[in-house]
């Protein structure tokens, strides 16, 4: 159990916790600069998209800008409900578009699902970020996020840059591309698994609250999300 102290005992075993929150903010930093010192991979592909008017070029879902993040969410040509995970994260974006747009940066969402279904979940939550389908090209296969159908377990790592098994057909993930002054596309960063963690607000305020992320009881974590219109009154 958790001490309960006087005032100020407890005022020391915070700036004692404040001196390693400031060593993890340097560290952060850091690690920001290295992300950002990343070499760059120029894109020859030509990714087509289909977005609610038809073809979307990867250049047109820049929406002018000189940079673009794009989140992979998990939505199948098949499936018949979206993830309820990546619906998680998917509610934290279009609050933060408009802030984003002042810093030259699109946030889009890519899908293998076809549009139409893309259509009916943004309809159904009230989202309004882009978000377009990859079906008919190899985007989501060649950044990490799709894999063929397969019986079973997969026999190497395919995930995470090689580092983790997954097991299903799609996958999480967040790419960022950036367009030069000759219009030329470059990917520069990419982040899957728990690299994710940062793009969700809810989780980053859970984890200053004493019980935190409360997800030791549970078979996975996440067991206890739902899909915002599936919760049962708390």
């Amino acid at each position: 159990m958790t001490a309960i102290v006087k005032r100020e005992d407890w005022l020391d075993a915070r700036r004692t916790l404040l001196r390693r929150e400031k060593e993890l903010t340097r560290l952060r930093d850091e690690v920001a600069a290295l992300r950002r010192a990343l070499p760059r991979v120029r894109i020859d592909k030509d990714y087509v998209f289909t977005g609610p008017s038809g073809p979307v070029s990867l250049a047109a879902l820049f929406a002018g800008r000189g940079q673009l993040i794009v989140y992979h969410f998990m939505l199948g040509p098949d499936w018949n409900e979206p993830c309820k995970s990546c619906s998680f994260w998917a509610e934290h974006h279009d609050a933060t578009r408009v802030h984003l747009a002042h810093r030259d940066v699109e946030l889009a969402a890519v899908s293998r699902a076809p549009i139409s279904k893309i259509a009916q979940v943004k309809e159904r939550f009230g989202w309004r970020f882009p978000w377009v389908s990859s079906l008919d090209n190899d985007f989501n296969f060649d950044f990490g996020v799709s894999f063929p159908p397969s019986d079973g377990k997969p026999a190497k790592p395919n995930y995470n840059f090689g580092t983790q098994t997954f097991g299903g057909g799609e996958a999480p993930g967040l790419c960022v591309f950036m367009r030069d002054e000759s219009g030329a596309i470059f990917h520069t960063y990419s982040t899957y698994s728990r690299g994710l963690d940062a793009l969700n607000g809810t989780y980053q305020l859970l984890d200053l609250v004493p019980k935190g992320r409360d997800e030791g009881g549970f078979d996975f974590p996440m067991a206890w999300v739902r899909l915002k219109d599936r919760y049962d009154a708390p």
